[in-house]
């Protein structure tokens, strides 16, 4: 399959799920879901796959176990790229009835890998480039998002010129598009394609500076 856009009709459908997110109206309206939202998603995914990596298309239902919100469905379509051996750093998009959202970087790191990140961040060649990398996508309208820190850890600067940095926890930038035209058409898989491209520094930096965990994972919830 082609991608040739996203549907008005997914949008609708996500417009219909944040009302009734209940097993009745995913029953009536799953092929809507399958034909407008999956199907096209996948598609973007495939012709994206060469330059970018394999990617992982989540699933449609949420884990309700340890949430008070027991509501059965997500509310977006979302799917993510991780570079296969390089650990940290990965790209992502997401369909919504909001319209499009794409991302890269860490969403969330063990606790060796907050560690290298911080002495990365704190180091004089490594720090600046990063800092240099953060700046120039906020100046390109990219939101700098991550879990951070009240206050700088304890050992490194408070005062430096990489504070904000420090505080992380995580690093990620996003892009966000309210519901428009081009959402319909070919465009929107070129929209994604050259803002993956544009942090494909962010998550090398990422990738070579912080690396894949080697210790035991946080359980997903």
């Amino acid at each position: 399959m082609t991608f040739q856009g996203f549907p008005d009709e997914g949008l609708a459908f996500y417009e219909g799920l944040e009302a009734d997110n209940s097993k009745t109206y995913w029953t009536r309206h799953r092929p809507v879901y399958e034909d407008c939202v999956r199907a096209p998603m996948q598609a973007l995914l495939d012709e994206l796959a060469g330059e970018f990596g394999s990617p992982k298309l989540f699933r449609p239902y949420r884990d309700v176990r340890f949430s008070n919100d027991k509501t059965p469905y997500k509310t977006h379509q979302g799917a993510v790229v991780n570079p296969a051996g390089r650990g940290a750093g990965a790209w992502y998009v997401q369909l919504s009835a909001d319209g499009l959202m794409v991302a890269g970087g860490c969403w969330r790191l063990e606790s060796d890998q907050v560690a290298r990140y911080r002495r990365a961040v704190a180091d004089e060649v490594q720090g600046p480039r990063l800092q240099a990398e953060v700046d120039r996508l906020a100046a390109a309208g990219w939101s700098i998002d991550g879990e951070r820190l009240v206050r700088v850890p304890s050992g490194f600067d408070r005062d430096g010129d990489r504070a904000a940095l420090l505080r992380h926890k995580s690093l990620y930038a996003t892009r966000r598009w309210e519901p428009a035209d081009w959402l319909h058409e070919r465009r929107a898989l070129e929209e994604v394609r050259t803002s993956w491209r544009d942090l494909t520094a962010l998550n090398a930096w990422l990738a070579d500076n912080v690396g894949a965990t080697t210790g035991e994972p946080r359980s997903r919830r």
